[in-house]
């Protein structure tokens, strides 16, 4: 328990940025270290006990939760309780600080990076920040002047000593393939139909209200074409065991819409080759995924994320021809059928999309993150 750490790798709350911390976390061990000197500290509110139980890296899960943005009573009393919970969990990093030792921080953004941050500035550890948006976050803003170096995605990124590392992506990514012959195969190992045209939808790992609503219209649209599949993800909050009137599995016999609904996708590196186009968010994370493997997408930021930088990360994209933005607030199923047909009917504008997503794509950012953590480790 008391074995000193080569890094502490700090962050979490949202699945987004526990891949993160696990790409930098893997990255480290690429370069050297074993794994069980690299420490991953996270919250428990999120999903880190899940998706983090069986990588081999030691877990820590501290208390606290994100600051809810706005002042409702209900609001005040749960802002309240986080500050509680951050600064109990802020305590127990410190104390955890003196008994690790680390030689370096790494944060990579989210309110469960907050505590070992700060423990890292309060015990003079060299801290580095991953930040993955297009704008930074409260925690890299308030932390950035301390920080020995910020990784950022993006150029231009207002922190404090800066180096453009793109955004670290999983293993699994990385490796992604695509090409009509892979697309089968990941069909195949779906459940889903090998030849039909794939649109999936996803809203990341909780769910998006707005994507899910409209994919469920979309499927009633849709529900008499034979030629197409649409692969729905909704969350695992937004899961409806009832599908809005849609079986989970596929209706192939009688050539009907495939429409496959999941409650949530731990082989996404399956579903981007078996995919066409994709409908999702712009999380930091997903952009750069999509950018690494080269795929076309419709991107619905999510409205009233902080700095708004889903809008940010998506107009990235789109700026380069790479996807469509399609505000929330307009994404109903008429306009998200609307975006989805002009890019089907338009082979070679999915062609160029693909091409132009890739020329973003950044697939040796964790190497180059971890280059940077190890400069600056003392």
């Amino acid at each position: 328990m008391s074995r000193r750490r080569y890094a502490i790798v700090a962050g979490g709350g949202t699945g987004g940025h526990v891949f993160e911390a696990l790409a930098v976390a893997r990255a480290l061990c690429d370069a050297g270290h074993e794994p069980e000197e690299i420490e991953i500290v996270g919250s428990r509110r999120g999903q880190e006990a899940t998706l983090l139980a069986t990588t081999g890296f030691p877990l820590t899960l501290l208390p606290g939760r994100g600051i809810v943005r706005r002042m409702g009573p209900k609001d005040v009393l749960a802002n309240t309780g986080a500050v509680a919970g951050t600064v109990w969990a802020t305590l127990r990093a410190w104390a955890a600080m003196a008994i690790r030792r680390p030689r370096v921080v790494v944060s990579v953004g989210g309110y469960a990076s907050f505590p070992a941050a700060v423990a890292a500035v309060a015990w003079r550890v060299p801290l580095v920040l991953v930040n993955i948006d297009a704008v930074p976050g409260l925690v890299h803003r308030l932390l950035g002047r301390r920080a020995a170096a910020s990784a950022v995605a993006f150029a231009g990124t207002p922190l404090p000593r800066t180096v453009v590392t793109g955004t670290p992506v999983r293993d699994e990514v990385v490796g992604v393939l695509r090409s009509p012959d892979t697309a089968r195969r990941a069909r195949s190992a779906l459940g889903i139909p090998v030849e039909r045209t794939t649109v999936a939808a996803f809203g990341g790992s909780l769910g998006a209200r707005t994507i899910n609503e409209a994919v469920a219209t979309l499927a009633r649209r849709w529900s008499e074409r034979g030629d197409r599949t649409l692969y729905h993800v909704t969350g695992r909050r937004a899961w409806d065991p009832e599908g809005r009137g849609f079986d989970d599995g596929a209706d192939v016999v009688s050539g009907k819409l495939c429409y496959r609904r999941v409650p949530f996708e731990d082989r996404m590196e399956l579903l981007y080759q078996a995919a066409d186009v994709m409908v999702c968010r712009a999380g930091a994370v997903t952009v750069a995924e999509l950018a690494v493997v080269g795929i076309p997408a419709v991107l619905v930021p999510l409205p009233g994320a902080p700095s708004d930088h889903q809008t940010a990360n998506a107009r990235s994209l789109a700026t380069a021809g790479a996807a469509v933005l399609l505000p929330d607030a307009e994404c109903d199923g008429a306009r998200l059928a609307n975006a989805l047909e002009e890019l089907l009917s338009d082979p070679g504008r999915l062609d160029a999309m693909a091409t132009a997503a890739r020329l973003l794509g950044h697939p040796d950012a964790a190497a180059r993150v971890a280059e940077v953590v190890v400069r600056h480790a003392r």
